[in-house]
């Protein structure tokens, strides 16, 4: 066990280190300079080199990319060219936000997942199966502005039953967490749909029914755990996405979490926050991975052998 953890930690490790460079690389040669956005609209040809050098962006491109990583080493991301403050500092301060989004958007998703996709497991071509695997087609195609702007629209504008942004209370993650749990809500019923019904064809099952044990706790005690694996490596790739921040949803709603700081940090080339997120959106997708892997034998003990 501990060298498949030292070597899955080394795998991640080179993982981060590709984003870094490959991040890195596509921001440096991005159309707009960010030493000219930094001097400002009225900033002539000798400023803008001022403040590329203060920068360090007139140096070589290996050794920008090596003063960045010690930094990385020191736990520094450094520090943003347009709010002038540590880009350390701005993610922990929309770390909060994005931790509540995550939580709600991940608790609807699998909850209606796990209801919806066992109904369609349970009822196999059926009318009820057969509306469920559409309205799961209908969730993972829509658009996340168009579920966002109509749940707002219905229970912001015109029912009055929720406020149309910010964050603070109960009330303002609803929406948000309900147009994440929609959308996502419909691969988690395609896919424990898909996972029940492999796992109700097995012989233990029927052995179970055999044995006089309800439909009920067939399904809840014996199927359903067998059937969990995937679903929670899903859940561990979904915490990764939710912490890099869901730009639309954050948008739409006004919610002060990473993917809104991203997306200020794009529209002005803010290259070390660009940096600094997708950094953060990597490792916790690393992290959410890592367990998702340690919870697999714990479910499955058959895995423990491997």
């Amino acid at each position: 066990m501990p060298l498949i953890l030292a070597r899955r930690l080394a795998q991640a490790a080179g993982i981060l280190l590709g984003v870094a460079l490959v991040t890195f690389l596509l921001l440096h040669y991005l159309p707009a300079d960010p030493a000219a956005l930094v001097a400002g609209r009225s900033a002539n040809a000798q400023m803008i080199a001022n403040v590329r050098h203060q920068l360090g962006l007139d140096l070589p491109l290996p050794l920008q990319f090596w003063r960045y990583l010690t930094g990385l080493a020191q736990g520094n991301l450094g520090r943003s060219y347009i709010q002038r403050s540590e880009v350390a500092a701005l993610i922990v301060a929309r770390i909060p936000a994005t931790l509540v989004l995550m939580a709600a958007g991940i608790l609807v998703e699998v909850a209606l997942g796990l209801v919806f996709g066992i109904l369609a497991a349970v009822q196999r071509n059926s009318f009820a199966d057969r509306l469920v695997m559409t309205l799961a087609f209908v969730g993972v195609s829509s658009p996340q502005f168009v579920v966002a702007l109509l749940l707002l629209y219905v229970f912001a504008a015109t029912l009055g039953w929720f406020p149309m942004s910010g964050f603070g209370t109960l009330r303002h993650v609803v929406l948000p967490a309900l147009t994440l749990g929609l959308l996502g809500a419909g691969w988690y019923a395609r896919m424990v749909r898909s996972a029940m019904i492999d796992v109700l064809n097995q012989d233990y099952v029927r052995t179970a029914r055999a044995k006089g044990l309800s439909w009920r706790r067939v399904v809840l005690r014996h199927a359903l755990p067998n059937a969990a694996l995937p679903i929670v490596a899903m859940i561990g790739i979904d915490v990764g996405q939710f912490m890099g921040g869901v730009v639309v949803v954050e948008a739409v709603y006004g919610w002060p979490g990473i993917g809104q700081l991203a997306w200020q940090a794009i529209q002005q080339a803010d290259v070390p926050i660009i940096m600094g997120v997708t950094l953060v959106s990597s490792l916790f997708i690393v992290m959410g991975n890592l367990l998702a892997d340690a919870a697999a034998p714990i479910l499955d003990p058959r895995i423990r052998g491997r």
